[in-house]
């Protein structure tokens, strides 16, 4: 699936290409930005050439790489799947953080799925990471539930707190990692 380049104040949104390689490799190998992604840091650029052609060759989702204007070049990433849950995730150069970056290629990725029927989004963040979460509620995202998984292939025990967006009215919860995983609660002042 071949997304539709969007454009912000600031940034473009398009798909990756081949000769991203090099940013690629800059954002899947900085352990900092990978620690609560479902990957281990790239170690070469013949690895960021594979996860290229893996993940977003020929890619069915929504997967945008973040550019800023002046430079047109990967400085992070923002998807959204095609699967029933339609995750949405994103990761950003460290130099890029709380500058309301990912926030910006949110919104212009919420009203692409809006126009294009989608009726909600999910999206997870580990507890102890709760800048994630601070996007997903910036974006109008609502807490729903946190579920405890054994996260692989990184093989640990992770609280996940599960948030939702819906497009259409009266969207049910999408309650698949609560019925999934046995350990499951609802958090107070989220």
């Amino acid at each position: 699936m071949s997304v539709p380049t969007l454009m912000t104040e600031r940034l473009i949104l398009r798909n990756f290409q081949e000769n991203d390689l090099e940013a690629i490799f800059k954002i899947f190998s900085d352990e900092k930005i990978n620690t609560f992604l479902p990957w281990f840091p790239l170690k070469t650029l013949q690895e960021a050439k594979e996860f290229y052609e893996k993940n977003y060759m020929n890619s069915k989702g929504y997967k945008y790489a973040i550019c800023l204007k002046e430079e047109n070049v990967p400085i992070g990433y923002i998807h959204v799947s095609q699967e029933e849950s339609h995750d949405f995730g994103y990761g950003l150069l460290e130099e890029y953080w709380r500058k309301g970056i990912v926030s910006e290629a949110s919104r212009a990725i919420l009203e692409q799925l809006k126009k294009d029927g989608i009726p909600f989004i999910t999206a997870t963040h580990d507890m102890n990471n709760p800048h994630s979460g601070y996007v997903m509620k910036a974006i109008g995202m609502k807490y729903q539930y946190t579920y405890q998984e054994l996260w692989q292939p990184k093989n640990k025990l992770v609280y996940f707190r599960m948030y939702q967006l819906s497009f259409v009215e009266n969207q049910n919860v999408y309650k698949k990692y609560w019925d999934m995983y046995s350990t499951h609660f609802i958090e107070e002042n989220i």
